[in-house]
């Protein structure tokens, strides 16, 4: 097990070597600011790094995650990233990736216990609730994707529902939210067209004037 810690460092030192080669300014640049144009709201799992994903370079993409890319208005967590990211390093885009066979999506679709995770992922079955006729004649694995691009949507408005966005938004910054999925199995992103970037967009009963 220890073996396994110390590999991380031998690998660490392999690619601070190799960005050096590829551009020795790297390192000073990174040091001296953080510009991000992206906050990157993504899924916990391993398997969706999101600079690998997208091509970034560190200092490109400021990023939060937690298991199913939930936005809760009640974890202080997600609300200090969206108000720093917005006010602070006055991010343009807000991405929200989700991504196909996603085990926190499935996890809401069943019926056992799964300890504290439970409370976490509870909104996602609300989800499935409001949009079960587009559910119907699915398999099991259809659903699960599905609800994975519902999920996504849910967030993006959960986003613009937020105060940290609306007071962007009132104050005349530019600020989109979007809503992408990833698919494991190919590599790519898809678009869910769910954009939105005023207060237009949002139900008049959420809005803060």
């Amino acid at each position: 097990m220890e073996h396994e810690f110390s590999a991380l460092f031998k690998k660490n030192k392999i690619w601070a070597k190799r960005m050096v080669e590829q551009d020795p300014d790297f390192f000073n640049r990174l040091k001296h600011q953080q510009k991000p144009q992206f906050l990157w709201i993504g899924c916990s799992d391993s398997r969706v790094p999101s600079d690998q994903i997208t091509g970034t370079d560190p200092g490109e993409m400021f990023v939060h995650r937690n298991i199913a890319n939930m936005v809760h208005h009640s974890d202080i967590n997600i609300l200090s990233v969206l108000q720093y990211s917005i006010e602070v390093l006055k991010v343009r885009h807000i991405i929200v990736c989700g991504h196909y066979s996603c085990g926190g999506v499935k996890a809401s679709l069943e019926v056992i216990d799964h300890g504290l995770i439970d409370n976490w992922i509870r909104p996602i079955k609300q989800i499935y609730e409001d949009h079960a006729d587009d559910f119907e004649g699915l398999s099991e694995a259809e659903t699960v994707d599905k609800l994975c691009e519902w999920n996504v949507r849910e967030q993006v408005v959960n986003i613009g529902r937020s105060t940290s966005v609306q007071k962007a938004w009132r104050e005349g910054q530019q600020l989109a939210v979007h809503g992408v999925i990833y698919s494991i199995g190919d590599g790519k992103l898809i678009d869910l067209e769910c954009s939105i970037s005023d207060p237009g967009q949002i139900s008049d009963i959420y809005r803060i004037r």
